[in-house]
């Protein structure tokens, strides 16, 4: 059986050594380690130590609305076929395998997202993108590796400045792009064609808890009749509805060595982009209007 800490360090230990990887992923394989662990030797005591690998992982300093939605989608769909008959060690495979199915859907959720959203990028066409979002990237390099030429303008995506990361990564692959301050939003939205990002979470009103400034973005872009593109895996969606920016959860706002203290001080981590907001998604379950995502909801959460 885990203990805390060495769930915690699994889960910080793929962070640290696999770049590429989300911390929707990272914590699934950890939750799948607990599971193979087994330790407690009981149905209903494994599903309790999988609750207590999602806190666990929720409470490193990583933003945790991608891991609240995901490790709960991940939970529901491992327990659906387990039997009351079965024995533990049934039990424990038939959890393993579905995660198994669980996890390679997951992974391939990025290549089709890419495949839909590049087909939206011709040449000659001009980007605005908002911090760094892996499924964005890749989409930007599958256009780029069809020998489409186009410009990124990229924000630099205070408070940790994670739009020079992704400004770094398109340069290795050799797409022109442009690192711009968070102010030069509203000076650089009149000569984009439209705006790409990623998202946190996509909540029930198929708006999206993103990187602080993603609101921003998307009242300028609705300001300059720019369309607003999110490109997101399902596994994101989440059993959130928020009105405004005070409803979204302090777990998702602030990290977890933040929120033991006076918050009213602190700098949120992310917002809340509403719907109207919002052009179209590009999802692994195809390209979604916003008013489409409440009906994909239903059918993710049975």
């Amino acid at each position: 059986m885990l203990s805390e800490s060495d769930v915690e360090s699994y889960f910080l230990n793929i962070l640290n050594k696999e770049n590429d990887v989300s911390v929707s992923v990272a914590a699934i394989r950890t939750l799948m380690e607990i599971i193979k662990r087994g330790g407690s030797g009981t149905v209903q005591g494994l599903v309790e130590d999988l609750k207590r690998g999602m806190e666990i992982t929720k409470n490193t300093n990583y933003p945790s609305a991608a891991i609240t939605s995901s490790c709960e989608l991940f939970r529901r769909f491992i327990t659906l076929s387990i039997n009351d008959s079965n024995t533990f060690a049934q039990c424990q495979n038939v959890m393993l395998d579905r995660g198994n199915l669980f996890l390679n859907k997951l992974n391939a959720s990025r290549d089709k997202i890419k495949k839909l959203a590049s087909q939206f990028i011709i040449d000659g066409c001009r980007i605005l993108t908002h911090s760094r979002s892996r499924v964005v990237l890749h989409t930007l390099i599958e256009a780029a590796q069809q020998n489409k030429y186009f410009e990124v303008f990229v924000t630099m995506s205070a408070p940790d400045d994670s739009g020079e990361r992704m400004y770094n990564d398109l340069r290795e692959h050799k797409i022109q792009c442009t690192l711009i301050t968070d102010a030069a939003i509203g000076y650089i939205m009149e000569s984009i064609d439209f705006v790409m990002v990623g998202a946190e979470a996509v909540v029930e009103s198929g708006g999206i808890v993103n990187k602080i400034g993603s609101y921003t973005m998307a009242l300028s872009a609705k300001a300059m009749n720019k369309p607003f593109y999110v490109l997101t895996e399902s596994v994101k969606f989440s059993r959130l509805f928020p009105l405004n920016q005070g409803d979204l959860p302090d777990e998702y706002k602030y990290l977890s060595v933040k929120r033991s203290g006076d918050l009213s001080k602190e700098h949120p981590l992310v917002d809340y982009t509403p719907p109207s907001y919002i052009t179209l998604l590009f999802t692994d379950l195809g390209i979604l209007t916003p008013s489409a995502v409440s009906d994909e909801l239903i059918r993710l959460y049975l």
